[in-house]
């Protein structure tokens, strides 16, 4: 065998082994999978893997985004909300050629009128490939409380990352991951340093994922998946108000970057008496953290509709406002993402003039990013 064919042959043998250990080092017994008389499928909970996209771990239930201590102290319609796991993620690593769920639904409202079942009470799969997160499946949800199906079938290429989203508008009691009887299992390897600190994103329906297919399509996903960071996702569905009970949460928080984006739900006046003793009341405990403070999107509607103009216009204002007061109070690691660029220019990235479809999630992404990009390279 010539030189070349030998170092080939290492490489090679490096390259399994690298693979190899990715699974042994954090390998979860077969024994821990529940089965099924005549059924060879194994059934894993995810928990067994590491949930992310949870800010605290004292929760009433396993997939909730919320303290439990915080019943009673925000608003019911905020605890509600706050039982839905949107945001919430798994990562794994398996060899399995297929890759089945079965998920339990806390609510039997599977769709709403405006958002599909699929980014409503659906799962949804992606695989690192070449270093990157390729959408690879999705778990259909067809009925409540529980669904089972495969999310992917007929892979190649032996162990691979995975990383599954849960539903955006349900709550789940629990979720599963099956897999045929002889495949591994192990948790993804921990994130490098530096890339361990997630992004909290607290705002309104839209962060929450309305109206996503899937809930890897909401654009807090999507950036999560292009940084490669975690993500906490706190949107509350009509109920992102910036209210002191919440943001006293917040401040509980470590994160790399708060992305606070209100607007939606807030009225000017609320705006302009709110923002100041939140930012506050975050500083008082992260006096270095970056915090973004974002517009609302432009109504898709609103070059035609001069009520929904003035109503981003007064909303801005009074952010902007509050905004310049707090930098020339003396108060660091402000920034602040424009509105108007978020959305397109072509009225085709809503559902309903507020709500993204995947195209709006995707501009909304790509508005963020260099925002985030910046703040977390502690740009001005």
């Amino acid at each position: 065998m010539n030189r070349r064919l030998i170092l080939a042959a290492i490489l090679a043998s490096l390259i399994c082994s690298s693979a190899s250990a990715a699974i042994a080092d954090d390998a979860i017994d077969p024994s821990l999978a529940t089965t099924a008389p005549g059924d060879p499928t194994r059934w894993f909970d995810i928990r067994l893997l590491g949930v992310e996209g949870q800010g605290w771990s004292d929760t009433k239930a396993p997939f909730d985004r919320l303290p439990a201590r915080a019943e009673g102290v925000v608003r019911d319609a905020v605890w509600g909300l706050s039982r839905h796991s949107a945001g919430l993620c798994v990562r794994f690593v398996t060899d399995s050629p297929e890759i089945q769920a079965r998920w339990t639904l806390t609510s039997d409202r599977l769709a709403m009128p405006h958002m599909p079942a699929t980014g409503v009470s659906g799962l949804d799969l992606y695989a690192k490939l070449d270093g990157r997160w390729h959408w690879l499946g999705y778990g259909r949800p067809e009925q409540a409380p529980t669904n089972t199906g495969t999310l992917a079938s007929g892979l190649e290429g032996g162990p691979r990352e995975y990383l599954l989203y849960l539903p955006l508008y349900n709550g789940v009691s629990s979720v599963e991951i099956g897999l045929p009887e002889g495949a591994s299992l192990s948790k993804a390897p921990a994130r490098p340093e530096g890339k361990d600190r997630p992004i909290v994103f607290y705002g309104t329906s839209i962060t929450q994922g309305g109206c996503a297919s899937r809930p890897g399509m909401v654009h807090t996903a999507i950036l999560g998946r292009r940084l490669g960071l975690p993500v906490i996702n706190l949107g509350f569905s009509g109920n992102g108000r910036m209210e002191a009970e919440v943001a006293e949460l917040l401040a509980e928080l470590d994160p790399a970057v708060f992305v606070v984006d209100c607007l939606p739900n807030m009225s000017a006046a609320e705006v302009e008496d709110r923002v100041e003793p939140l930012v506050r009341i975050i500083r008082a405990s992260r006096p270095t953290t970056p915090i973004i403070l974002a517009e609302d999107r432009s109504y898709s509607n609103a070059p035609l509709v001069s009520s929904l103009r003035n109503r981003n216009a007064t909303s801005r204002a009074a952010l902007r406002a509050a905004f310049d007061h707090l930098v020339a109070e003396g108060v660091t690691g402000l920034h602040y993402l424009p509105g108007d660029p978020q959305l397109g220019d072509d009225g085709d990235g809503t559902v309903d003039g507020s709500h993204p479809t995947d195209l709006g999630f995707v501009r909304m992404a790509d508005a963020f990013e260099p925002v985030l990009r910046a703040a977390l390279a502690g740009q001005p």
